[in-house]
């Protein structure tokens, strides 16, 4: 199927459905513990955390983003970049609400002539005053197939 440059940037301003994610003791203790590293001081939250608690927390999937990013199959995703930022420290058995959605695409054309769609969506975690505690925008190449 053929998805047009029109059909993907409908995709901006798309909203997850939204929710709240608490990073449990034992889940960062896991993944501190899988980088190698030593396990931080008082409850802080990993980083390697936001690989996945923002999607989660804003009720979505890596199966959704394939979907809405119309993923043809094997090795048509790939990663151009992760950023993130932290406001405040992210810690363990805290709840956070978690909001987010599609920010930007964009149809590219690398210089052997592959297109691509360049999306990005940006997800964010709110304390109790709703004040951003962390945020992430990522952003995934969809590549098209030639004719």
């Amino acid at each position: 199927m053929t998805v047009t440059e029109h059909e993907m940037l409908a995709l901006i301003g798309h909203r997850f459905p939204g929710g709240r994610y608490r990073v449990q003791h034992w889940e960062n203790w896991l993944l501190t513990d899988c980088t190698g590293s030593e396990q931080l001081p008082d409850g802080l939250v990993h980083p390697i955390a936001l690989f996945h608690a923002p999607i989660l927390g804003s009720r979505t999937s890596i199966t959704e983003l394939f979907e809405l990013g119309h993923a043809s199959g094997a090795g048509s995703v790939g990663l151009e970049s992760y950023d993130w930022e932290y406001l405040q420290p992210l810690k363990e058995e805290v709840d956070y609400d978690v909001e987010g959605g599609i920010t930007e695409v964009e149809r590219r054309t690398t210089p052997d002539g592959q297109i691509y769609d360049a999306v990005a969506f940006t997800i964010e975690l709110f304390d109790d005053d709703h004040a951003v505690v962390a945020r992430v925008t990522n952003r995934w190449r969809f590549r098209r197939p030639t004719a």
